[in-house]
């Protein structure tokens, strides 16, 4: 794989998409007509970023490997192609490999260019070790189970748009028979990423202690982790989109008095979130601060979280992340100040959806609230999802064996 030319960037964010820049890859002939195919096919889903995004690498990525690996056009991939393509992206070439995402194009003399820096692949490290001065390495990288299912998922939908289109005759995906080969299945329930009770109290307590020292600082910070532990909220839920701008008056209250906020989540669906009495008290405390009143009107057209500088709503996640790893930073300082540094050297790898986790977590197993609620407040298309928030079954089943001797007693 030593002459293998590196990729540029073909298809840009859904505000840009148009045909552009495969003139500046290496145009086979029918390379023209395969993006067309493609833009087409992305196009279906232009309201909704999150999956853009996700089918936009998957479609871009098969693309750069058909043209300049096989020489090949999309629509003259069979079985065997798309066999080799998984293996390839198992093991992809170090040249297509990058250490941290980047956007793919960048402006320059006031026009959108590929960015020399993006790579179709990345390996990361986790927070814990990039704290302790460990660098990623490409020889680390390694495609997650879960991003080994979404090329199925994602080629199988764009081969069956293009059978529908009369592009194709089959669809190639549909024909590989065995694709355990390339996934794993585990009886295993997986670990839910959340906060123990000693971490989530001096998060709290940490961040409060921010707002009253700096309030015009950390008043948002305080709400923000508020929400997105009391409301289950995914920190997309907060960001300003195209689709939706989170707002003051998405806050409100029903004929029964029973307060309620209102969100669009995962795959453009909208859901009621029940606000709780500290939740509500924390939308107060956060209004005043913005001088506004404590509580909004059905009308309230204010950004839940303004932009900085500028009119409208915060649309950056990576701006919200920041707000919230600096009480996470903090938070790790007072665990050790403390003697807590088994559960400070824990909290190195939280992130934001963490704290998702933890309030879905809380709910069930100290608060006992109904699995069903849950499910419904967390946007959970089933309550087979809710449930592997549930310990208490693993407890038992845990105390049950703890005991066991290697000679069983006699009676």
């Amino acid at each position: 794989m030593a002459n293998i030319p590196i990729p540029q960037p073909l298809i840009d964010t859904c505000q840009q998409l148009k045909e552009k820049n495969w003139q500046t890859f290496i145009p086979p002939s029918f390379a023209p007509y395969d993006l067309i195919f493609c833009l087409d096919f992305l196009k279906q889903y232009d309201n909704n970023n999150a999956t853009f995004e996700s089918y936009r690498r998957e479609v871009e990525r098969l693309i750069q490997w058909a043209w300049l690996i096989e020489k090949k056009s999309l629509l003259d991939l069979k079985r065997q192609d798309i066999e080799n393509y998984i293996q390839f992206c198992l093991a992809p070439p170090k040249s297509w490999i990058g250490f941290k995402k980047v956007s793919r194009f960048i402006k320059r003399n006031d026009e959108r260019v590929p960015n020399p820096e993006w790579r179709p692949f990345v390996v990361t490290i986790s927070k814990a070790s990039h704290k302790n001065g460990l660098k990623p390495d490409k020889q680390d990288y390694q495609l997650s189970q879960k991003a080994i299912r979404e090329i199925f998922t994602v080629l199988s939908s764009f081969y069956n748009y293009l059978a529908l289109e009369e592009k194709v005759s089959l669809n190639p995906i549909t024909l590989i028979k065995q694709k355990n080969k390339y996934t794993q299945k585990h009886q295993h329930q997986a670990q839910v990423m959340r906060l123990s009770e000693k971490q989530w109290q001096t998060c709290l307590d940490t961040v409060k202690e921010m707002a009253i020292n700096a309030p015009d600082k950390y008043e948002r910070t305080l709400f923000i982790i508020s929400a997105l532990y009391l409301l289950y909220l995914r920190i997309s839920e907060l960001c300003a989109s195209d689709r939706w701008t989170p707002e003051m008056g998405h806050f409100y209250k029903d004929s029964q008095n029973c307060w309620w906020f209102k969100t669009v989540g995962k795959g453009n669906k909208m859901r009621d979130i029940a606000v709780s009495d500290d939740m509500l008290y924390a939308l107060k405390r956060y209004r005043i601060s913005m001088q506004l009143t404590p509580l909004p009107s059905i009308n309230d057209r204010t950004p839940l979280l303004p932009k900085e500088k500028g009119i409208g709503g915060m649309k950056s996640s990576r701006h919200i992340r920041r707000l919230v790893q600096d009480c996470f930073d903090k938070t790790m300082q007072t665990l050790r100040k403390t003697g807590f540094a088994t559960e400070a050297d824990s909290f190195e790898s939280a992130t934001v959806h963490w704290l998702r986790h933890t309030g879905i977590s809380d709910d069930i197993n100290i608060r006992g609230r109904p699995v069903a609620h849950v499910r419904d407040d967390a946007g959970h298309s089933s309550s087979a999802i809710t449930d592997r928030y549930n310990d208490i079954e693993l407890i038992k089943r845990h105390q049950s064996a703890k005991n066991k001797k290697l000679i069983p007693k006699e009676n």
